[in-house]
């Protein structure tokens, strides 16, 4: 029997101890995600310098310390190559560009709701940029000929995504080949008039398909 995975080490760090409590609180129910937090980008440093890099680390942009991308670079030196994503209650395009540019492995506003946080968590931790849905709609609208009726394995894999996984691991639990997995992901892409598997599982969140 194989042992499950091990859970998501992130760390949030942010300087308002009401946002701080209920992100820990909801985040720490997935079995899936551990949680730690600091309440400052020096707090947050030190614990990763005394417990080393974590999986994930979630800087609040506006908390002491941060000093715009000064302070993701600190963030990203001291996380030893592994993801590090802004945290904001206003993301502006400037700001997820200024930050995807830095290296920042994305943007997540704090108007989300708590399950699109766990599942931009997941996105980060499998290797995916996340950047607002809101910042990407002028984009994709302007090369989308209209959503296109995803077919009924589509949808099924669609809801893996929502949850996500990996191809190989839906492929393993679908009982599919790997690249016919990833055909499905394609079309699903192009459907909804996204470019990745993130953007895709945000599209249809936003129009209410999943």
């Amino acid at each position: 029997m194989n042992a499950p995975p091990e859970p998501i080490r992130l760390l949030v760090a942010d300087d308002h101890d009401m946002v701080i409590e209920m992100i820990s609180m909801y985040l720490s129910a997935h079995p899936d995600i551990e949680v730690e937090i600091a309440k400052s980008l020096d707090e947050a440093l030190e614990k990763v310098a005394r417990n080393g890099p974590f999986d994930i680390l979630l800087l609040d942009y506006n908390m002491p310390g941060m000093n715009g991308m000064s302070g993701l670079t600190k963030g990203l030196r001291a996380n030893g190559g592994k993801p590090v994503a802004i945290l904001t209650g206003n993301p502006s395009r400037r700001l997820v560009e200024d930050a995807i540019e830095a290296g920042a492995a994305g943007v997540i506003p704090k108007t989300n709701s708590v399950r699109s946080l766990a599942n931009a968590i997941r996105f980060i931790n499998a290797g995916e940029q996340y950047i607002p849905l809101e910042l990407m709609r002028d984009k994709a609208i302007s090369h989308e000929p209209g959503p296109g009726r995803l077919s009924e394995k589509e949808m099924l894999v669609l809801s893996h995504l929502a949850e996500g996984k990996q191809n190989k691991v839906i492929a393993n639990e679908l009982k599919l080949a790997e690249a016919t997995v990833k055909m499905h992901v394609k079309a699903i892409c192009k459907k909804l008039g996204v470019t990745n598997r993130t953007q895709a599982v945000i599209a249809s969140r936003d129009r209410g398909i999943i």
